[in-house]
């Protein structure tokens, strides 16, 4: 009988190891690794290398170091406004108030001027990633990982604005932990343009994703204009050819100097520019390369330097700075963390030629990056750009949530305050 006993127990005692480690497994195989860590080769493994997360409470104007900004010879950059938190893509109203969207937070705010005074206010709240944002006639659309809504005549109901409604949904086809955020822009034909990214690092994307779109915003109606486009969350329209200009995120874990990131053009609807298949015109992925050729996607214009993280962009079309500026793309460079030795974090300036040559990529806004090897190695991110009516030029930093200016004053002594 206690043999028997002792063998009940021991048969008990198993089953319940082998249940233990039974569940270990499940749990083990249902916790993949974050959405950033995939595609990591076996070397990169051990890689200490990770995603840098925003100061979410942000950081007042007194505690930044704007001192270490530098711009060129008589421009001036300043504090705009800080207690925008996570202040990502901006638009400018024709009264002159800033709306600022949040990526990784939840919320839209409104810089209005009250009696000469800017005042944050908080306009949208508990949204799901409301990255894009864009304006037409008054008209203010907000795009969220899953869908777009409008807002209409937001500054007369900027304390109070309306339930939005919808223009589009289901534009977040697999629900994943992928690139999920919208940018969006308004074209010269009164559509919205949007992307929709990879929903993995690297991965054969379905008919919905790596892919740039555009909606009817006055019936809903969606069109695919591009497709083999990674994560582009920076585009803008040239003033005057009317062609859209836009930025491609390189995947990750191919090392520190491939791939780059990409300026782009659609010069046909329909144009593919090579994800997962190639990358930055000219270098076949390791594990789609196989499948098609660099010969069949269309190359960028430019390559911007690996994992510089291309965001906001938009031309000049301003007075404020010299001629030279005029019709110049600024980009904000987000920064790279896919990078022992860290880069970007920097506002560039790319000129064109009369027939769309690249003819300068120059720095312009610089200062942000402090210690390239360091964790994090930078005290902002610049995140997008936005000309104002007075041809100032703001940049929203969403690290510290806040937004800067930055003027021109003439062949002066350059202020950095």
């Amino acid at each position: 009988m206690h043999f028997q006993r002792s063998l009940l127990s021991f048969s008990l005692l198993s089953c319940l190891v082998a249940m233990g480690n039974f569940a270990a497994q499940a749990q083990k195989a249902a916790d993949p690794p974050p959405a950033w860590k995939q595609g990591m080769s076996a070397e990169s493994e051990t890689s200490a290398l990770h995603p840098f997360s925003p100061i979410f409470t942000g950081t007042e104007a007194k505690d930044l170091q704007i001192s270490k900004l530098k711009v060129p010879q008589g421009f001036k950059v300043e504090v705009y406004s800080d207690g925008v938190p996570d202040a990502r893509s901006m638009v400018v109203t024709e009264n002159g108030t800033v709306i600022v969207s949040n990526r990784l937070a939840k919320n839209v705010y409104a810089i209005a001027n009250n009696n000469g005074k800017l005042e944050v206010k908080t306009i949208l709240k508990g949204m799901n990633a409301p990255n894009g944002i864009a304006m037409i006639k008054g008209t203010l659309f907000v795009a969220e990982r899953d869908r777009i809504l409008r807002y209409d005549n937001v500054e007369k109901n900027l304390d109070n604005l309306p339930a939005g409604k919808v223009v589009v949904d289901g534009i977040d086809p697999t629900n994943g932990p992928g690139h999920f955020w919208k940018f969006l822009v308004a074209g010269p034909d009164g559509k919205l343009y949007f992307n929709i990214g990879s929903p993995q690092n690297i991965t054969s994307p379905n008919q919905m994703q790596a892919a740039i779109f555009r909606v009817d915003p006055e019936n809903g109606q969606m069109e695919r204009v591009a497709t083999g486009v990674r994560n582009s969350v920076g585009m803008a329209f040239h003033p005057v050819t009317h062609k859209l200009y836009f930025t491609d995120h390189g995947r990750d874990w191919m090392g520190d100097e491939i791939p780059n990131d990409e300026l782009n053009v659609l010069n046909k609807e329909g144009e593919n520019f090579g994800y997962p298949f190639c990358h930055q015109g000219d270098t076949p992925d390791p594990i789609y390369g196989k499948f098609n050729t660099c010969a069949h996607s269309t190359p960028p214009i430019l390559k911007l330097g690996a994992h510089v993280a291309p965001v906001g962009m938009r031309f000049y079309t301003g007075k404020m700075f010299p001629a030279e500026y005029k019709n110049s793309l600024f980009m904000a460079r987000h920064g790279s963390w896919n990078r022992n030795t860290k880069q970007g974090y920097d506002v560039m300036r790319v000129v064109l030629d009369s027939k769309g040559k690249v003819v300068k990529y120059e720095p312009f806004l610089t200062g942000f990056l402090t210690d390239e090897k360091a964790d994090p190695p930078m005290w902002g991110r610049p995140a997008d750009v936005q000309v104002m009516a007075d041809g100032s030029l703001l940049v929203s930093d969403d690290y510290n949530g806040v937004v800067y200016r930055v003027s021109y004053e003439g062949n002066t002594k350059v202020a950095s305050k």
